[in-house]
């Protein structure tokens, strides 16, 4: 008696036998297996190609709204209906300063001001940057003002000087401030809510100089990116993707625009911010507890009465997973685990350059060194893509919690078909200026890119 066997290599290994066949028989058992691998085929395809389809359709939409962006004509400030803005940014390597402007509003409740960002007479942003970060003024407060004036400055130059005193100026600090002692972040704050009025004739009070919270700051980069890319205009168009909300206390859900999340890393801290679309149910007393401190729910219409402009946002900060922050807590890493095994072993590896830490982290060719209490670990690039995963990877804090992730954080869950999310700072900055593939993100791409940095001879 013949036997045909099947085996399927999934986790277990499935075995099913068919009783003997002719040679007819084994034809159309053939002809079967054919017909079954060329439908598996078309499926694959297909399910390709709508993906294809659904990234070619967010390209056109992404391009839609950059190039109205990019094609802004230079700021005509003679309009005397214009108002105007500014926004400092105090991060923790730089400070930057924004200069935004918009007509006056239409007088219709379901739609947002038109805010741009100012361009000058060549129709390039007004914006500009200086280093190191505000919280370099921590032992100095006294010399705040003067460290901002570069910046308003700057501002003034480009505001009709007639706007001045009804152009509200906000400074915003964020993680590089967050870390000091409270009493440092005051006298800074201090010193410019004092001093910087008298330099300049701004919207300016007490209330509109602080240092934000992490919440805060994903809320407004999830602002930003959604304004910038019309996911906030519910005029639906075809190739629009949607989601179902309801919001507040409202039964019935509404159908508008699907937002987009935001994954933003700072120097110092990283912010992941995204809507949660439908009311939530919780497992327990503690994950709701946890749960409501990360979600902000607000309108951002004019009409207080209408909710179609009503989001309701998860937010969380990671403080020390920034670039810079998450740079130390590897070295202070390396430096630990190094000098444990020279005082085991005996050893006086990387106490001297000729015999240095081989860092897998570190791409072949570059040396550097690690100042820890006063001690100098010398390192060298070892460039092994794979060893630096390994790793890095516990810096995460994983958990195994299903409804956590990084740092064992709560986090809502995601419906991952139907989602998008853009990446900030040090995120655009280790694709686009290091690898040079900015753009939609593909981590076999991203991670082919990085082993070739990671081995390339540096002279």
């Amino acid at each position: 008696m013949a036997r045909i066997s099947f085996s399927c290599l999934f986790p277990g290994s499935w075995h099913c036998s068919l009783p003997s066949v002719t040679q007819f028989s084994r034809q159309r058992v053939v002809l079967l297996n054919i017909l079954i691998v060329v439908f598996i085929l078309i499926v694959v395809i297909l399910a390709n190609l709508q993906l294809w389809n659904s990234r070619e359709v967010n390209v056109r939409q992404f391009r839609r709204h950059l190039d109205e962006i990019v094609d802004l004509e230079a700021t005509d400030t003679k309009d005397t209906q214009l108002n105007y803005g500014i926004v400092i940014d105090c991060g923790s390597s730089g400070s930057r300063v924004f200069v935004y402007f918009w007509p006056p509003h239409n007088g219709n409740p379901h739609d947002l001001l038109d805010i741009k960002q100012m361009r000058d007479r060549n129709s390039k942003p007004v914006v500009k940057k200086i280093k190191p970060g505000i919280s370099a003024m921590a032992l100095t407060p006294e010399k705040a003002s003067d460290y901002m004036n570069p910046l308003l400055s700057f501002a003034a130059s480009y505001i009709p000087k007639a706007k001045h005193k009804e152009t509200p100026l906000y400074i915003l600090c964020t993680a590089g401030m967050r870390v000091l002692p409270e009493s440092q972040q005051n006298a800074i704050l201090q010193d410019l809510v004092k001093n910087v009025p008298q330099q300049f004739d701004f919207l300016f009070s007490e209330a509109h100089a602080e240092v934000i919270s992490g919440k805060q700051e994903g809320v407004y980069a999830w602002i930003s990116i959604n304004f910038v890319l019309g996911r906030f205009d519910h005029v639906i168009e075809e190739e629009d993707n949607v989601v179902s909300v309801t919001v507040g206390t409202q039964e019935e859900s509404i159908i508008r625009k699907r937002t987009v999340g935001i994954i933003d890393m700072g120097g110092g801290s990283l912010q992941i911010a995204y809507e949660v679309p439908k009311t939530m149910r919780f497992p327990s007393a503690e994950n709701e507890e946890a749960a409501k401190a990360m979600l902000a729910e607000f309108n951002l219409g004019c009409d207080l009465q209408h909710t179609e402009h009503v989001y309701r946002v998860y937010v969380t900060t990671f403080m020390g997973f920034g670039g810079n922050f998450a740079r130390q807590r590897y070295e202070d890493t390396v430096f630990n685990s190094t000098v444990t095994q020279n005082r085991l072993h005996k050893q006086q590896l990387g106490l001297n350059p000729s015999t240095p830490y081989l860092d897998p982290c570190l791409p072949v060719g570059l040396t550097d060194k690690i100042h820890r209490q006063d001690l100098d670990l010398h390192i060298a690039g070892k460039g092994d893509w794979d060893s630096c995963k390994q790793l890095v990877d516990p810096l995460l804090l994983q958990s195994n919690d299903s409804q956590a992730y990084l740092n064992g954080v709560y986090q809502p869950a995601i419906d991952f078909l139907n989602s998008e999310f853009y990446g900030f700072s040090e995120l655009y900055y280790s694709t686009e200026d290091v690898l040079r593939i900015g753009g939609l993100y593909n981590s076999r791409k991203f991670a082919k890119a990085a082993k070739v940095c990671y081995t390339k001879i540096f002279l």
